[in-house]
């Protein structure tokens, strides 16, 4: 290349793609995923759940102001975050065993860069027309009034769709009702708009300008799936045996029998990442299966078995070219592999369940003050001095009483009452100051350490929590 010519461009411009439209089993499938997938999130926020009066009426709200996350009946506290890291984990370990299974399905039927591109499509063909018509509208270098106003009630539509989902996201953090009525009189907090808006622009570029872009190269699923994959992986593929030589390929041309495949480029234009399916399993390749649908629909009208694209497993391969059905389905299911994450994953969701259901609605921390380790009073006896964190997870304001276990000789003396009981209030925490005090001669000389036990107990139900704690100094006989 001589010096005077331009370097190479190393980008090529996005060609968008018009999928067209398709009907079958997994269309409908598609339909049925992204209409749950869509209604669980925007009317989530807006069911209710009797609380009590001191706690929001929210399903699921994500409290951050007072660090608290409420799932129906479940209540989860900061201390409390591996509840949450346990579902992540099973979430992972799901993410794992879906693609071990089925290639990317989750990519293909419920990731929400999917199934937001095709709410943008469904309105897309809807305004514009199918695939034909949309190309051609594409096509069209002029802007006329047609164009203008197809696009610009394509983008409103769009922008609206937008809106609605950065609302919606903002009403798992308050109260939707109020921050509803809040947002639409401006009283609402600066950081709400400002999500709103950030979803609003991200939902408005990701689903409708760069859709498979985000598959393909800002997705790290992609290039991770292929650990979890192995051959006998059920995923979207071409049986070549069956297809091949195409219609209007040179063999065909030179008089070889034509396979199954008639080169009708269907399973190519519903592609929604544009990819030919016939030239084997590609990194862009969300497994959405409407590949098999249209190749199905084309095999029905030209009187060839269904098939010819279809879910398979790359072991089956030397046995359907010899003529032999595939092995069952659920011995590609049933393998190693998946047994131990679907095993790995009972684990975690058996442990977070008994987590939940061995834990109490009463907690307490003791941090022992340590200037001074101890205080010796003009009687003789010593006197210990801690902060116990009393922790009432309830929803009914309970009185508790605050007593020691280990050694007789000590006595509890609450700071600020006369009594051995405390009040906290429903879903609170409450700090109290505790005295530990041992009489005089009653401590061993042999040793400045006495092991307890602080006790908790409701005087309600009687629920008790406990934590160990040491009293420190020796008393003068």
């Amino acid at each position: 290349m001589s010096s005077t010519d331009p370097a190479p461009s190393l980008y090529a411009a996005r060609e968008p793609i018009f999928p067209k439209r398709v009907s079958g089993n997994f269309r409908n499938l598609k339909w049925v995923i992204m209409a749950v997938t869509l209604g669980i999130y925007y009317i989530t926020p807006w069911i209710r759940w009797d609380r009590g009066a001191t706690l929001p009426d929210q399903a699921v709200l994500l409290d951050m102001a007072n660090r608290r996350f409420y799932f129906f009946w479940i209540e989860i506290w900061p201390h409390e975050f591996y509840f949450v890291a346990g579902l992540l984990i099973m979430a992972g370990l799901g993410l794992f065993l879906f693609t071990s299974a089925l290639g990317r399905v989750w990519c293909g039927y419920a990731c929400p860069q999917t199934v937001w591109t095709d709410l943008f499509m469904l309105v897309e063909r809807w305004i514009e027309g199918d695939r034909n018509a949309r190309l051609r509208l594409h096509r069209q270098k002029k802007m006329d009034f047609r164009k203008f106003r197809l696009n610009m009630t394509k983008w409103i539509a769009w922008l609206l769709i937008a809106v609605a989902t950065g609302g919606a996201w903002v009403f798992y953090f308050a109260d939707a009702p109020t921050l509803f009525v809040d947002l639409f009189t401006l009283n609402a907090h600066p950081i709400a708009y400002t999500t709103v808006a950030f979803l609003t622009a991200t939902t408005f570029f990701f689903g409708g300008f760069a859709r498979e872009q985000i598959c393909i190269y800002a997705c790290p699923w992609p290039r991770i799936q292929a650990a979890m994959m192995d051959e006998d992986t059920l995923v979207v593929g071409y049986r070549p045996w069956r297809g091949e030589p195409r219609k209007h390929s040179e063999e065909v041309k030179a008089g070889a029998p034509q396979g199954d495949c008639i080169d009708c480029m269907a399973c190519v234009n519903v592609c929604p990442v544009g990819i030919d399916i016939r030239d084997g399993q590609q990194l862009e390749c969300i497994t959405c299966a409407l590949c098999i649908d249209a190749c199905d629909e084309i095999m029905e009208k030209t009187g060839k078995p269904r098939g010819l694209i279809d879910y398979m497993a790359l072991s089956d391969e030397p046995r359907e070219r010899e003529g032999q059905p595939p092995k069952n389905i659920w011995k590609h299911i049933l393998r190693p592999r998946t047994i131990m994450y679907t095993s790995l994953w009972s684990i975690v969701g058996f442990a977070l369940v008994f987590a939940l259901f061995i834990r109490q609605d009463i907690e307490m921390t003791v941090a022992p003050v340590r200037n001074p380790t101890f205080v010796t009073l003009s009687d003789g006896s010593i006197r210990n001095t801690y902060d116990v964190r009393i922790l009432n997870k309830s929803g009914t304001s309970s009185q508790y009483s605050i007593f020691v276990k280990g050694d007789p000789t000590l006595r509890v003396q609450l700071e600020g009452t006369p009594y051995g009981s405390v009040e906290v209030a429903a879903d609170t925490q409450k700090l109290q100051r505790v005295y530990v005090i041992s009489p005089s001669g009653s401590v061993p000389t042999t040793s400045d350490r006495t092991e307890f036990r602080f006790w908790v107990e409701d005087l309600s139900n009687g629920d008790r929590a406990y934590a160990d704690s040491v009293f420190n100094g020796q008393a003068r006989n």
